[in-house]
């Protein structure tokens, strides 16, 4: 379904100056269980295993290169500056596949030397030496989905682990990489600021580079949309919030971004492009990517079932969908990302990535500053402290006119 190259370098509305920095996103899509809560493309390790009891792994990985391989015509000679391993659970492969998987990425692609290469890992899935293997295998930052240290919280949030294989995976992670990630999150069912206060304690305690704290949402299409569990009031999740920014602060890690908190020298380079609105390929089962071209912005989604992912993937056609971004719809997708960063963009930068003047936006910032949800000067757009607390609101000013 991919569209010719030389179709993608016709002329057409944008004048893109140049192409933004290109990172690499693999989906590994099985999990041991299905959280409750995640509308992520994952799926059950279980319904997926062969006669041997596991998922097609083998079969994944030639699919997956195969992917790269039919995808090189639309990156040909860019360098890739970070590579992410996401899920699903990602550390269910074993360290020897991850090996090859990246030896693979690194024989197609122009993988930068100090590429920043992370894989998501479960406490789930923790056993003495295998983050080891992962970072012998090339990964240098682990991401931790932790979630909690409270055994009840883990419970109710369906987690495959508790809190003592919890604290054995950040000590094991703080051990072997110099850079690492803990997911946490809060609002959780029955959780009070105490709760969450003893939470942080064991949290910051292992002193994480970079700390990842999301609130939990009920999201469409998941167990918890279906049979939403009690969880605390808006005001307790804005307190909850407002402790996690006062703590985090006082042990020196810094909000970047409104879930991200970061030492200096530990940001998270792959999503840091995301949100710069850089490019990405996304490879695997579900993997979304965007790609820049001089005269045009262009989305893929690759085939969400894993078993129709591989057949399509090893016949060189991994791609579900692939959509030309309409000019009128860059503005607000670029804000969806931007202006997530605490120290948002340069108004260089939105002509850079966007291949549109300035004028496309005025209306739109004028009326931000006229809430008090954005401050700027001549070169530079920040989200204030309330734009941040209506940050949805803010973005959704840039949303196309539907009479345009």
């Amino acid at each position: 379904m991919s569209q010719s190259v030389v179709q993608l370098h016709r002329p057409g509305q944008l004048q893109l100056p140049g192409l933004p920095p290109l990172t690499l996103y693999i989906h590994l899509p099985w999990c041991l269980k299905k959280c409750p809560y995640c509308d992520f493309n994952s799926h059950e390790w279980g319904a997926a295993a062969g006669q041997g009891g596991e998922p097609p792994y083998e079969r994944y990985l030639q699919a997956l290169r195969a992917d790269l391989e039919s995808s090189l015509p639309l990156v040909w000679g860019r360098p890739v500056h970070s590579v992410f391993i996401g899920g699903g659970t990602p550390s269910l492969f074993a360290p020897e596949a991850i090996d090859r998987l990246l030896s693979e990425v690194r024989a197609l692609l122009p993988l930068e030397a100090d590429a920043e290469i992370t894989l998501e890992a479960n406490p789930g899935t923790f056993e003495k030496d295998r983050f080891k293997g992962f970072r012998q295998a090339g990964v240098t930052r682990l991401s931790i989905g932790v979630q909690s240290f409270d055994d009840r919280f883990l419970k109710a949030l369906g987690r495959v682990h508790n809190a003592e294989q919890a604290r054995a995976a950040v000590a094991e992670s703080a051990a072997n990489f110099d850079t690492w990630n803990l997911d946490l999150m809060y609002a959780l069912p029955g959780q009070t600021l105490a709760d969450l206060d003893r939470d942080l304690d064991t949290a910051l305690g292992f002193q994480p580079p970079h700390l990842s704290v999301y609130h939990l949402t009920l999201e469409p299409n998941t167990y918890f949309a279906k049979h939403p569990p009690q969880v605390p009031d808006e005001d307790t999740a804005y307190a909850m919030l407002d402790r996690i920014t006062e703590r985090t602060g006082a042990v020196g890690l810094a909000r970047y971004e409104v879930s991200a908190y970061a030492r200096p020298g530990h940001r998270c380079f792959h999503n840091w492009n995301y949100w710069q609105f850089g490019d990405y390929l996304g490879i695997g089962a579900g993997a979304h990517g965007k790609l820049s071209f001089a005269h045009r912005v262009l989305r893929q989604v690759r085939w969400r079932d894993p078993q129709r992912y591989m057949e399509q993937a090893l016949q060189g056609q991994p791609t579900a969908s692939e959509d030309e971004v309409p000019a009128r719809d860059l503005p607000f997708e670029f804000m969806l990302n931007a202006l997530r960063l605490r120290q948002g963009f340069t108004l260089a930068q939105f002509s850079e990535r966007t291949g549109l003047p300035i004028s496309t936006i005025g209306p739109a910032l004028q009326q931000a500053e006229r809430q008090g949800w954005i401050e700027r000067d001549l070169n530079t757009v920040r989200p204030t402290e309330r734009g941040f607390d209506f940050l949805s609101d803010l973005q959704a000013l840039f949303l196309p006119d539907e009479g345009a």
